[in-house]
C-alpha cells in the first residue's frame, strides 16, 4: 500500500492548528504578547531603524532565557514558515534579518494564520519525488544533504513544540501568575 507522505504530513500539522494552537490564541493580548514573568526575558523589540526583532545571542546561553510569547510566535512566524516558505517555494531573498517580526498580537496571529495556510498549500503540491529530493542550498548545512521530508517532518516538531510553550505561558498568564510576579517584584 503507498502512503500519501505530504497528505500524513500536512493531516498531523492542521490537527495540531485546528485543535489545538489556533484555538488557544484565540484572545490574545497585547499585554499577554509581551509579557515578561521573569527578569531577563527575550522578547521582540523594536530597533532605530523601526523594525521588530527578536532579542538573541550567537551562541545560545545555556541556559538559554525564557522568551516571551511575543518571541515564540515571532520564532514560529518568521523562522520556521515566512523564512522556510520564500527560500523553498520563493525568490530566496528573505532571512531573519530582514523580515520585520510582528509587533502585536493581532498582526501575530494573522501572519501565523497566512504562513501556516501558504506553507500547507506549498507542501501539499509536493510528490513523492519532491519529498525525497535534497534538501540542498536553500538551508543551513546541517540539513542540505537531507531530502526534504525530513526538513519538513523538523518543522512539524518546531510548530507543535513551540506552540505548545505559547499555550503554557498563556496558562501561567490567566493563571494569575502575572499578578503573583508583580506582587513579588
Amino acid at each position: 500500500m503507498a502512503v500519501n507522505w505530504n497528505g500524513e504530513i500536512l493531516a498531523q500539522m492542521q490537527f495540531y492548528w485546528d485543535f489545538s494552537l489556533w484555538p488557544r490564541l484565540e484572545g490574545l493580548t497585547d499585554e499577554e504578547f509581551y509579557w515578561e514573568p521573569v527578569p531577563n526575558c527575550w522578547t521582540v523589540r523594536q530597533r532605530a531603524d523601526g523594525r521588530h526583532a527578536p532579542d538573541g545571542a550567537y551562541p545560545e546561553p545555556d541556559p538559554p532565557p525564557f522568551t516571551t510569547i511575543a518571541w515564540r510566535l515571532g520564532h514560529i512566524i518568521v523562522d520556521v514558515l515566512e523564512t522556510r516558505i520564500n527560500w523553498h517555494f520563493g525568490d530566496r531573498t528573505a532571512n531573519r534579518d530582514t523580515i520585520d517580526w510582528p509587533s502585536t498580537a493581532a498582526e501575530a496571529r494573522q501572519r501565523l494564520r497566512n504562513a501556516y495556510l501558504t506553507w500547507s498549500e506549498h507542501v501539499g503540491r509536493l510528490d513523492d519525488d519532491d519529498l525525497a529530493s535534497p534538501v540542498g542550498g536553500a538551508e543551513a548545512a546541517q540539513w542540505s544533504e537531507f531530502p526534504l521530508v525530513v526538513l519538513v517532518l523538523h518543522l512539524n516538531r518546531e510548530f507543535i513544540h513551540h506552540g505548545a510553550e505559547v499555550a503554557l505561558t498563556r496558562d501561567l498568564y490567566r493563571a494569575g501568575y502575572a499578578a503573583i510576579s508583580e506582587r513579588s517584584a
